[in-house]
This record gives C-alpha cells, structure tokens and sequence, in this order.
C-alpha cells in the first residue's frame, strides 16, 4: 500500500511512516526542507520535496499519482502566528484534498484536532482560536468532497510518551492526552479499515488496544 503523508516531517507523520514501512507498506512524506530528506529514508520512506504553502493542486496531483491513501499530517507548529495556522492547517489541508480528487485518490485521513470548530471562540488565546477555526473549516471542506473516502481524528492533547498502545477511540471522547506514537498506531490501522470512511473521531488515551478500538467502528 502507498500512502503519501502531508507534512512528511513532523512528530506523528515519522512515527507513522516507520510504522508503515515496518509493515512492509511504502509510506512517502512531502517535505519542503530538502535537508530532511535523508530522516525520512533512514526509516524507509520516500522523501516527496514540495512546499505546500507555493503549489497548485495539479502540481502536487503528480506526486500522488499511482497512491492509494493520503494523510494530512501537517502544521504550523506551535511557535507560528495566525496566518501560517491558515495557509497550513486549512489551506494545505484543502489543497490536498483538491489534488487527491484529482489524482483520482479516495482514502483521505485527516489528523485535525479535538475542539476544532469552524466557530471556534477562544478569547484567551486568539491565535489558538484561529488554529481550532482553521482546523475546523479544513475539516468541513474535507467532509463536503464526495470523492473521497474521508475519515477525520481528532485527538486529545498531544503527548511524547512511547504510546501504550491502548486508546480510547469513538466520535466522542471527551477531553484528554494521548501519546503521538498512539495517534500514528491508530492512523495506522485506519488505512485498512475503509468501513471508518465518513467518520469524524476523537481519540485519547484508553484501555482499549488500538486494533481492537478501530475494528468495533466497522
């Protein structure tokens, strides 16, 4: 299986293409750091160089061509202003979903973020107000294309734990942590399970194991 991961580069996308390559799958990550290449190869998957924030649609239909999944995995990262939390985390989001359209790709995951609203209010803080909007407008744009086979998880507040391996994993969890290995397991397990297609989840940590919380879902 061939899945190409948005955001090729970050914590939960490495985590998810060892995984995927341990499996004997052939994970790809788009990276827009040429010098982040050679992490990606070290763990067997294939560096995708592209700058999601300077591409059209077509542009990176090329690079999906011949996939049969894709995973938005990326993000502004927490250090980023407002804007980049629109031109990554909802833009970037959209664009992919509008390339897989086009490369003729269904399986579409979508790693969002528990509270994301396109209405989101968070006074406190305005630019994770924005993150949660633009997360939460990115998710509803994915939800109306209806060529693709979509399923969205929402996890709890993200963690570096060596995952357990157990999660708690429903269209409602309410709040709390989970360990980024566990959301790259979990992801991991989506992408064989196409009867979770259509599904908006949330995930935390749980006593289930993840091969057990996925398969009750079908």
């Amino acid at each position: 299986m061939r899945t190409v991961i948005a955001g090729g580069h970050g914590q939960i996308a490495l985590r998810l293409e060892r995984l995927l390559a341990e499996r004997g799958d052939r994970p790809a990550g788009i990276v827009r750091r040429p010098e982040h290449a050679q992490d990606l190869q070290r763990i067997g998957a294939e560096p995708l160089l592209l700058d999601l924030e300077a591409t059209t649609p077509t542009e990176l239909a090329a690079l999906l061509e011949g996939a049969d999944a894709v995973v938005f995995a990326a993000g502004a990262g927490p250090g980023s202003g407002a804007e980049r939390k629109l031109t990554v985390d909802r833009d970037a989001a959209v664009l992919l979903a509008d390339a897989a359209e086009l490369a003729g790709v269904r399986r579409y995951l979508m790693v969002s973020s528990m509270g994301a609203d396109a209405a989101a209010a968070y006074p406190a803080d305005p630019v994770f107000e924005t993150y949660l909007r633009a997360k939460g407008a990115a998710d509803d744009a994915v939800r109306a294309q209806d060529a693709l086979d979509w399923t969205i998880l929402r996890p709890g507040r993200l963690t570096d734990g060596p995952g357990t391996g157990r999660v708690r994993l429903a269209p409602s969890t309410g709040r709390g942590d989970v360990d980024r290995a566990d959301v790259a397991a979990v992801l991991a397990a989506l992408l064989t399970a196409p009867a979770t297609a259509g599904l908006t989840l949330e995930l935390t940590a749980g006593d289930t194991p993840v091969a057990e919380a996925v398969a009750a879902l079908h």
